[in-house]
C-alpha cells in the first residue's frame, strides 16, 4: 500500500456563443408610469445569476439605480425571442440586446425630458441616482420618476425600447474549411494536486488553482461562484459521474440519484483561482462568458495528476478506483514480464 501524490496541468479556450444561423436574442424594455423599468426576456435562468446581470447591464445602460430595474424570464409565449441558455452565450447574446433595447428607451425617455426642461436631448444625462440634468448645469434637473408620470400622463408618449443582438452567420471556406463560429473566446488553466490509494484504487483532490480569462467580470461575486461550482463539477465528472459504470455493458447503470455517484462535501478540495480580466471587443462592457468553461479544465488536469501519481495514463472518464487498479495490475504484469 501506498499513498502517491501528482500534480498535473490543463488549458482550455472556451467559446461564447454558437453559428446558428446568427443565434440571435431579443429584449423589450418600457417604464412604469412611475419610472421603473421593466426588462421583458424569454432567456432562462438556470440558478446561475442571470437575471441579476441583465438587471445590472439594464440599470447601466439605462443610467438609472439597480433596484429601479425589473427582470421577467422564461416565458416564450409573451416574451421576445431568445436561442436559449447555453453555449455560454446568454450574458453576452441577451446582455448585447438589453443595452440596444436600453438605448432606444433611453432616447425616449430623453426626449421627454428636454420638453420638460427646455433643453436639447443630446444636451441631456442621467446622473445614476435616478434624475436626468442638463449638462454642465446640475440644478436644472428632473427625477425619472416625474419625467414618466409627464410622459405617461402629460404627453401620451411610452417609454420603450426594442433590442436584438445577432452575430452574422459565417459558412464555411470550402477551400480552406475557415470560418468564425463564436464571438470572443475565454481562458483558462487549472493546476490539480491528487492523492492516489494503490491499495483501493480511491483518489482524493487536494487541491484545484486555476486562472481564469474572463473579458471582464460583471458581478464578481457570482464569478467566483461559478468557479467554485464549476470545480465541484469537474471532479465529480472525472472521478465520479457516470450514467454506464460497466459501459458498453448496461448492466447495472444508476435507476435514480439514490445510486448515482457524486462527490458530497468532504470531496470538495481546496480551490484557489485568479480572474484575470481583458475585455473582449464585442461583450457587453467586455465580458466573456465564464459558466461551462470553469468545469472544463479541473477535468483533464485531476487526469493528468492521477497519471502523475501512479505513472499509467487512463483515458476513460471517470477514472474510478477499479480503473486504477487494473492499470497498476497491467503494469506491474508488464514490468515483470520485461524483468
Amino acid at each position: 500500500m501506498a499513498l502517491l501524490r501528482g500534480r498535473g496541468i490543463a488549458a482550455v479556450n472556451y467559446p461564447t456563443g454558437m453559428n446558428l444561423g446568427g443565434d440571435p436574442s431579443q429584449a423589450l424594455i418600457h417604464s412604469t408610469p412611475t419610472g421603473a423599468f421593466m426588462i421583458v426576456l424569454s432567456s432562462v435562468d438556470l440558478g446561475q445569476g442571470l437575471r441579476t446581470v441583465m438587471q445590472q447591464i439594464g440599470a447601466e445602460a439605462l443610467g438609472v439605480p439597480f433596484d429601479q430595474v425589473h427582470v421577467q424570464t422564461a416565458d416564450s409565449d409573451t416574451g421576445p425571442h431568445c436561442m436559449g441558455t447555453f453555449a455560454s452565450r446568454a450574458t453576452h447574446r441577451v446582455g448585447n440586446a438589453i443595452i440596444n433595447a436600453a438605448n432606444e428607451a433611453r432616447e425616449a425617455l430623453f426626449e421627454v425630458a428636454a420638453e420638460e426642461l427646455e433643453a436639447a436631448p443630446e444636451d441631456l444625462e442621467t446622473d445614476g441616482e435616478g434624475n436626468i440634468r442638463v449638462k454642465g448645469v446640475p440644478e436644472r434637473s428632473m427625477s425619472i420618476t416625474d419625467v414618466a408620470l409627464a410622459a405617461h400622463f402629460k404627453h401620451g408618449r411610452t417609454i420603450s425600447g426594442r433590442g436584438m443582438y445577432i452575430k452574422p452567420k459565417s459558412d464555411v471556406d470550402p477551400e480552406t474549411g475557415a470560418m468564425d463560429p463564436d464571438s470572443t473566446e475565454a481562458h483558462a488553466c487549472t493546476v490539480a494536486e491528487v492523492e492516489v490509494d494503490t491499495e483501493t484504487g480511491h483518489v482524493r483532490v487536494l487541491s484545484l488553482r486555476s486562472a481564469y480569462e474572463i473579458g471582464r467580470a460583471l458581478n464578481p461575486a457570482l464569478v467566483q461562484g461559478q468557479i467554485t461550482g464549476g470545480a465541484w463539477m469537474g471532479v465529480s465528472h472525472a472521478l465520479y459521474e457516470t450514467t454506464a459504470p460497466y459501459y458498453p455493458a448496461i448492466e447495472h447503470s444508476p435507476a435514480d440519484f439514490t445510486n448515482y455517484l457524486m462527490p458530497g462535501a468532504q470531496e470538495l478540495p481546496e480551490i484557489e483561482s485568479k480572474v484575470l480580466e481583458i475585455p473582449s471587443a464585442n461583450g457587453p462592457y467586455g465580458m466573456k462568458g465564464v459558466g461551462e468553461m470553469t468545469a472544463n479544465s479541473p477535468i483533464p488536469a485531476i487526469a493528468n495528476a492521477i497519471t502523475d501519481a501512479i505513472g499509467v495514463q487512463i483515458t476513460e472518464l471517470p477514472i474510478t478506483p477499479e480503473k486504477i487498479l487494473k492499470a497498476l495490475e497491467e503494469r506491474d504484469a508488464q514490468a515483470q514480464e520485461a524483468a
